[in-house]
């Protein structure tokens, strides 16, 4: 029966007061009832706008009339056709800017909850199949893929359903890429990540861990050893910082090593090989995903207060309003309209305050969005020992300078001539952030899927 209620069912959480001292997933899922009754809300339009706001292209109406139907497998079957990653999708993509964006129930109240109802299809399907994945028959043909991340996984994902016979090299000791070193375990549980992966080797995707290609081997070298195409996937690790006096000092962190330690090194847990400092004060300094992921570990960490600065303001914040809500139901102090000058430190090099200015919003710089403009006579000094950079990243420069014939643009991304993922160099494809610089974990996965349809698409002309 349909279900014409103006808003979604709303999703079981962890108390704040709870979770903030945990690190166990703070969203529950939706029960059997609420999904039902939740895709009970679906229309089924016969344009399918949803679907065009999907960067994958699920066929959202076909996947929800199945759960309409308590038809789990059958919805599950319609996700994995165009994504290699649900459970993961469902729990991280920022639906209400794609697929929610457009559907018909939002324009007179809230749109379905497509996120909601994939995520809870995809670990339906966890605890509850048995069907055994089994590898198809192999090609013959042989494609590398650097880098284990999003973009890199739905590659390898969709080139092994078509049977060729896919290596994925990985520098760190674990596949996942930022799935594992950057979202925390309270937003996108390990298990989920590894469950995932194993999915993908029972496909026969090959993953070979501790593989640095740019030192170790080369793309060059991959080609000699008989791989017919390489797909690079290597992400936006790169870190970037102000430049501003003090960033040295002990206790100043950019936010991606603070998460790999705290996600991939358990630095949370006693006894951990890389302990992050246990702060009194630490600031977040930026206003995106990564920041309040940085802040939300920080305050389960133990530090008595978690501060989040940044220079716009919060209707300007590039995180999803999700997680700025999460943020502050869980305690997070916001400094908006704020920009650090200077990182003081004491006579044994920690952090001892961070110098500060007050801004206000001037005219739209080339982004579009107001630029942020110094208030004179507002400076002021947070009290803080611990300093968290979080103002993006860019791709590393290994693989651009050890690879012949490799275009790159002025920020180190890779240059493709089209959503195909074709670089400058013959059989050599690329994307996600190592060719957009920091995006999405959906949108790298779109960049793998087209690239893997290209790669076949060249192979097969071979």
């Amino acid at each position: 029966m349909p279900n014409m209620s103006l808003k979604k069912n709303p999703m079981p959480t962890q108390d704040p007061e709870v979770r903030s001292h945990n690190f166990e997933e703070v969203a529950l899922g939706y029960t059997l009832e609420q999904a039902v009754d939740e895709a009970n809300r679906c229309l089924n339009c016969k344009n399918k706008p949803c679907v065009g706001g999907c960067p994958v292209a699920i066929d959202i109406p076909a996947f929800i009339a199945k759960i309409k139907e308590q038809d789990m497998e059958g919805a599950y079957e319609i996700l994995s056709q165009s994504s290699s990653l649900p459970a993961v999708c469902g729990r991280v993509c920022p639906q209400e800017t794609q697929c929610e964006s457009k559907c018909v129930r939002g324009i007179k109240g809230e749109p379905v909850a497509i996120g909601r109802l994939e995520r809870f299809v995809a670990d339906y399907h966890m605890q509850h199949s048995k069907t055994e994945i089994k590898a198809p028959e192999s090609n013959g043909k042989k494609v590398a893929v650097i880098g284990a991340g999003p973009s890199g996984l739905t590659c390898a994902g969709d080139l092994a359903k078509k049977g060729y016979k896919v290596t994925v090299f990985e520098a760190l000791h674990t596949a996942g890429g930022v799935l594992v070193y950057g979202i925390p375990q309270f937003r996108l549980p390990k298990e989920i990540v590894a469950a995932e992966v194993d999915n993908l080797k029972k496909l026969g995707v090959d993953i070979e861990t501790n593989m640095v290609i740019g030192k170790i081997l080369s793309i060059d070298e991959l080609f000699e050893d008989g791989y017919q195409a390489v797909f690079i996937g290597t992400g936006a690790g790169l870190p970037r910082f102000m430049n501003i006096p003090g960033e040295n000092l002990k206790g100043v962190y950019s936010a991606n090593e603070f998460l790999t330690r705290v996600n991939l090194m358990k630095a949370y847990r006693d006894g951990s090989d890389t302990p992050v400092e246990h702060a009194r004060h630490v600031a977040v300094v930026g206003g995106g995903n990564v920041a309040m992921d940085a802040a939300r570990c920080a305050k389960r960490l133990g530090a008595e207060k978690v501060s989040i600065v940044y220079r716009r303001s919060e209707a300007e914040m590039p995180a999803r309003v999700e997680e700025i809500e999460h943020a502050k139901e869980e305690g997070i102090d916001f400094h908006v309209l704020t920009n650090p000058t200077e990182i003081l430190g004491d006579d044994k090099g920690f952090v001892a305050g961070m110098k500060c200015v007050r801004m206000e919003l001037g005219e739209p710089d080339a982004s579009g969005r107001r630029r942020p403009v110094v208030i004179p006579g507002s400076d002021f000094t947070l009290d803080t020992d611990c300093v968290v950079m979080s103002i993006g990243t860019s791709p590393n420069p290994l693989i651009r300078n050890t690879t012949k014939n490799l275009e790159t643009n002025s920020h180190g991304c890779i240059i493709t001539q089209d959503e195909s993922g074709l670089t400058s160099r013959e059989g050599v494809y690329a994307g996600g952030d190592a060719v957009t610089g920091a995006a999405t974990v959906i949108l790298a996965m779109g960049a793998g899927k087209h690239a893997a349809k290209a790669i076949d698409e060249y192979l097969q002309k071979k």
